[in-house]
């Protein structure tokens, strides 16, 4: 197996982590992989001795601390600058507020901040990540960019609204309002990025939706 092969591999090993909350067994990361565990076992015990995954009691995978210290090194004037930002946003809207940006054709939150009192706990982390396809998060990055054949109904009723309101698509119950972090729809920061609240049931979309705005003119502001 060479050099690069086995980066590949693992890399993979943590895209794999990333999407399961709950984690997974060698045997599932093999099998996803298409590789022998051993070769599983191999490389998620090299991404263990650099705490980029950890194992829990029954030997399932996750996530490690140590993605955090290198996620505290990405973007960090956005991010420092996000932060009080999302903070007021989520005490406003009484969801969790979140930054993100694209990866591609996925959106990876970067940021997130609770409200002192949660409306119900919605599970979006750091490090969440999913499609620019569907959630809030995702088709306030797609409208940025330019329209496509074939662009859902929601999409285009963000695109319209300059902004993007979904019920349900990436959790039940969930409730997600997001916009751009952009001016006119095109973004200045050098990368797709945008802001937004998500909560379970019983977020006030009229209220959400206005704290976002306010808040994300808000940022762009203190971004220059």
């Amino acid at each position: 197996m060479s050099t690069l092969q086995t980066l590949s591999r693992g890399i993979q090993v943590l895209e794999l982590a990333a999407r399961s909350p709950s984690g997974l067994q060698i045997a599932e990361i093999a099998q996803a992989m298409g590789v022998h565990r051993a070769i599983a076992y191999r490389l998620v015990a090299t991404l263990e001795e650099h705490l980029l995954v950890t194992r829990d009691t029954e030997g399932r995978i996750q996530i490690g601390g140590g993605i955090v210290a290198l996620s505290d090194r990405y973007q960090p004037q956005l991010r420092a600058k996000a932060l009080p930002v999302l903070r007021a946003l989520a005490e406003d809207s009484g969801g969790t507020a979140f930054l993100c940006i694209a990866q591609g054709d996925e959106c990876v939150a970067i940021e997130v901040a609770e409200p002192e009192k949660p409306l119900l706990k919605v599970s979006y982390r750091v490090g969440s990540r999913h499609p620019v396809t569907k959630g809030a998060a995702g088709l306030a990055i797609a409208i940025q960019r330019p329209p496509r054949p074939g662009d859902s109904e929601d999409l285009q009723t963000a695109r319209q609204n300059g902004f993007a309101l979904t019920h349900g698509q990436l959790q039940e119950g969930a409730i997600g309002v997001a916009a751009p972090l952009a001016r006119a729809g095109r973004s200045e920061l050098g990368t797709e990025a945008c802001i937004g609240v998500v909560a379970m049931h019983a977020l006030d979309t009229d209220l959400a939706t206005t704290a976002l705005l306010t808040h994300r003119d808000r940022l762009l502001a203190e971004l220059g």
